[in-house]
């Protein structure tokens, strides 16, 4: 029995939707990121880039529990002595909403050469209007089934 191996033309990548304001960012991103890997299809390789396009609706209406929006701390250095910045995530998500949505996803993908790839599917929107009805994007509800 020989061991498949899946190849960049046998991908077929499918259009999802999911909503920030449904679950906290920790649950939105690791399933966007199991999306845009493709882990969850049956020709999953590690090596191609097996995932599918996701598209964020309203990011900004984010979903954070215990305290992070004043906790919740992202930094960034200029490179220079003293050049640490430092902004909460109420600040970030004031200043572009989209941020830390992308940020999480990005932080739970593998750093590797399809990282930059995988990234360019993924779609965040502040609001839930969308430019991708044209693709016949599928509606994921990701809420506790509890």
């Amino acid at each position: 029995m020989k061991t498949y191996s899946a190849k960049p033309s046998d991908v077929a990548r499918e259009w999802y939707v999911l909503d920030a304001s449904e679950v906290p960012l920790g649950r939105l991103a690791t399933k966007a990121a199991t999306l845009l890997t493709g882990k969850g299809k049956p020709q999953f390789t590690k090596h191609i880039d097996c995932g599918d396009y996701v598209v964020i609706i309203n990011a900004s209406n984010l979903v954070v529990t215990g305290g992070k929006e004043t906790k919740k701390v992202y930094y960034r250095h200029s490179g220079y002595p003293g050049g640490l910045k430092e902004t909460t995530l109420a600040d970030a998500q004031a200043k572009d909403p989209t941020f830390a949505v992308t940020r999480a996803i990005r932080g739970m993908l593998p750093v590797n050469k399809l990282r930059d790839g995988r990234l360019k599917r993924l779609k965040v929107y502040a609001g839930s209007e969308h430019p991708h009805a044209p693709q016949q994007v599928k509606t994921i509800s990701i809420k506790d089934k509890a």
